[in-house]
This record gives structure tokens, C-alpha cells and sequence, in this order.
């Protein structure tokens, strides 16, 4: 699947938008990718999964992980296609952590799938709340890099689709110098204006 495919799948399903929005990672931009739009279709999930789960089938992934909640789609979905069990991680108290009984062996491979990367915040604490239980992270994937390529995160990224859409800090975003309305994706409210 090429970089194009998928950001038309994007663009056709209302789920690349435009406007002045708070990002997850607490970063401004005028782009958002509302991942849970495109993927409520199956087959589009199914096809998004295929195409990253055919890059690491050579790989012996035992465990897909994702971050929750953005991940969870995608990372089943690739999980799915590689024949390797599912687990997540979720914030606990500010905290990311494993929990409802998943557990993690020793040197267990695992592949750590999240749906769009900004920053790699959340794929980072997921790889260390993995490696800090003993597994080895094979490499990170996600459906697509809004970085440009830029986030690090510890090990081999992959992703299907990469673009470079800014993402400012609030006292650097030229929408809120204009006062204009802020939305949080997600939640479809304006969280006020940028003053």
C-alpha cells in the first residue's frame, strides 16, 4: 500500500481534516488525522493491518502492543494478520502501564503498533513499559508518521504513509495569535479560543 492510497482512504473517508486543533500531545496544528473515522470501516482497517503486518512477516512477532486508546484498532488488526497475540497499554493515574492481567515473558518479540505518530510519545512509553517487563521490541509501526519522520522512539519505525504537517507549541501557533477557536479532536468541542 503506497503513502498516497492511504491518505486518500484518509481524505474520502472525512477523516483528515483541517482547522486549528489540540493534538493528544498537547501540540497545536492545522491539520488532524481522526484515525477512529477511517478505521470504522473493517475493510479498511483489514487493509491498513494487512499492509503493515506483510512488512514484519518475516519478523516472528509473538505480541502486537498498542497504546490505548488510538492503537487498539490497528494494532488487533495487525495482530490479526501476523497470527500473534494482542495486548495494550493505558494510562494509569498519568502513567503508562500494563494491566487487566496482560503479562510479558522474557525476550517475548514484540511489535508496537499505534495509529498515527506525532511526537512518539505514546509509542515511547510503550516500549519502556514493555522493555522494563523483559521483552524485546522488535520494531514500532503505525498507519501513518505526521513528523516527517523526525519522532524517535528507541527502535526501527515503519510506517504506511508518511506527511510533514507542523505541529507547534501553543505560544508559537499563528491560529491562536488569531484568537481564532480551538477544537479537541476526539471530543468535537472547541476548548476556547487561542488567547
Amino acid at each position: 500500500m503506497r503513502d498516497q492510497a492511504v491518505i486518500t482512504k484518509f481524505q474520502e473517508s472525512g477523516a483528515l481534516m483541517t482547522g486549528h486543533f489540540v493534538l493528544s500531545s498537547g501540540l497545536h496544528s492545522g491539520v488532524y488525522l481522526q484515525c477512529a473515522i477511517a478505521l470504522q470501516s473493517p475493510v479498511v482497517a483489514a487493509e491498513f493491518g494487512a499492509a503493515i503486518a506483510k512488512r514484519f512477516q518475516n519478523d516472528q512477532i509473538e505480541t502486537v502492543a498498542s497504546p490505548a486508546l488510538g492503537g487498539l484498532i490497528i494494532g488487533y488488526e495487525v495482530a490479526r494478520h501476523l497470527g500473534a497475540r494482542f495486548l495494550w497499554t493505558e494510562r494509569a493515574n498519568g502513567e503508562m502501564t500494563l494491566r487487566r492481567g496482560f503479562s510479558i515473558r522474557a525476550g517475548e518479540r514484540v511489535l508496537v503498533v499505534e495509529d498515527v505518530v506525532t511526537t512518539g510519545g505514546s509509542t515511547r512509553e510503550t516500549i519502556e513499559v514493555l522493555s522494563s517487563l523483559g521483552a524485546t521490541i522488535v520494531a514500532a509501526a503505525s498507519i501513518i508518521d505526521r513528523s516527517g519522520g523526525r519522532a524517535e522512539v528507541g527502535v526501527p519505525r515503519f510506517s504506511l504513509a508518511m506527511i510533514d504537517v507542523p505541529a507547534v507549541a501553543p505560544a508559537d501557533c499563528d491560529a491562536c495569535k488569531r484568537g481564532e477557536p480551538i477544537l479537541k479532536p476526539g471530543s468535537r468541542t472547541t476548548v476556547g479560543s487561542g488567547q
